[in-house]
């Protein structure tokens, strides 16, 4: 495997890597999460002028990048501020709309002139990502959508909601799943929006018999709607490993810089001990999910498993950065003003998106056993 950037994306990494470094400190992520709408406008409008959202999108619908190692270059960039922009809804939102042609919509987004959102968690589905009750019926020459999302991301905010309904079968069948386009404001469309215990916000949405579109075939979109999940989860691992990439730098210069003593706490060899244990779990995750990126276009069983091994070791090796790195800087890293509590908050929560640690062991077993009978 060829682990060298080509010139275009180490072009794209340095230019993200730079902005987050030189305009994202983290007073102005406070000031974006304290917002009404959980993020700041001027600096989505920068990302989007810069290309880091067209770096999501392929050249088909006027992006540039748009695979699995676009994904994580970008994510992982994101991660090392821990970013609130809407990168996440975009991604998830511009995948079933590109799979149905829907390019102007897509480019609109793109370009910051549209706000998009991916309405698939239901209140009762825990992390099955088949348990889908929102009912899509045919009503005359329209379908209406009946049911309740939750925990949209950036849901309150969005012009344009994508979100998934059942036409047939049972609530965790694969079956009988679509993807429908549900503009907020319209008659049935109820949306609550709240900020989340890391900092992003996001929406819990009720539907009654609200007018929407389908896109594509409805009841048919159960394969896409698990890729469009499988590109979440990349992205979210790849943002952690950022975060924790991050969570890692701050540790190490505290050790540096704290004394105690008249020498610096670092000297402790146990504390030199435990900041190689992190580090090595952070580069095998690294590892994991640079496989899964670069495996994210490949048949469904080698994406979906690698993408559930590599969620699986970043959650394992998250929760470890985190405390680690909260216990080797003592009291301080427990107070607001400090920057690592808020990496640390994002690195365990990412853990419960798209499915936590033990989901996706369960996940990666089962897998494993389908790669085996085939």
């Amino acid at each position: 495997m060829d682990f060298e950037l080509s010139e275009e994306r180490q072009m794209l990494k340095d230019t993200a890597d730079r902005m987050i470094r030189e305009q994202y400190p983290i007073e102005t992520r406070h000031a974006a999460t304290g917002s009404e709408d959980g993020f700041n406008r001027e600096i989505w409008a920068q990302f989007c002028e810069l290309g880091l959202v067209g770096a999501l999108i392929g050249p088909d619908h006027g992006g540039f990048g748009g695979t699995g190692e676009d994904v994580a270059l970008v994510f992982e960039a994101l991660g090392r501020g821990i970013v609130v922009e809407p990168f996440l809804p975009t991604l998830l939102a511009s995948i079933p709309l590109a799979a149905h042609g829907q390019s102007e919509l897509i480019e609109a987004a793109m370009e910051g002139r549209m706000l998009l959102a991916f309405a698939q968690t239901e209140p009762d589905a825990y992390y099955t990502p088949t348990h889908v009750e929102t009912q899509a019926e045919r009503a005359g020459d329209h379908w209406e959508l009946t049911g309740a999302k939750a925990v949209v991301v950036n849901g309150a905010t969005a012009d344009l909601i994508v979100v998934t309904a059942r036409t047939s079968g049972g609530p965790t069948d694969e079956a009988g799943l679509g993807c429908f386009v549900v503009t907020p404001g319209s008659p049935g469309v109820e949306i609550t929006g709240h900020k989340s215990i890391d900092g992003p916000h996001v929406a819990e949405i009720h539907l009654t018999k609200a007018q929407a579109e389908p896109l594509g075939t409805p009841g048919s979109d159960w394969p896409l709607i698990e890729r469009t999940l499988a590109a979440g989860t990349l992205a979210v691992s790849a943002e952690a490993i950022g975060a924790m990439e991050a969570a890692k730098d701050q540790t190490l210069a505290y050790l540096k810089d704290r004394k105690q003593f008249g020498k610096p706490i670092g000297a402790n060899q146990v504390l030199q001990h435990r900041m190689v244990d992190l580090v090595m779990e952070l580069e095998q995750a690294r590892s994991a999910v640079m496989l899964a990126a670069n495996t994210l276009e490949a048949d469904r069983l080698t994406r979906e498993t690698n993408i559930s091994a590599a969620k699986n070791l970043v959650g394992r090796a998250g929760r470890l950065v985190a405390e680690e790195a909260i216990q080797m800087h003592g009291g301080v890293a427990m107070t607001w003003e400090w920057p690592l509590p808020h990496f640390a908050k994002r690195i365990v929560m990412i853990d419960h998106l798209f499915g936590d640690t033990d989901h996706h062991l369960a996940r990666f077993a089962e897998l494993t056993r389908e790669t085996a009978d085939v």
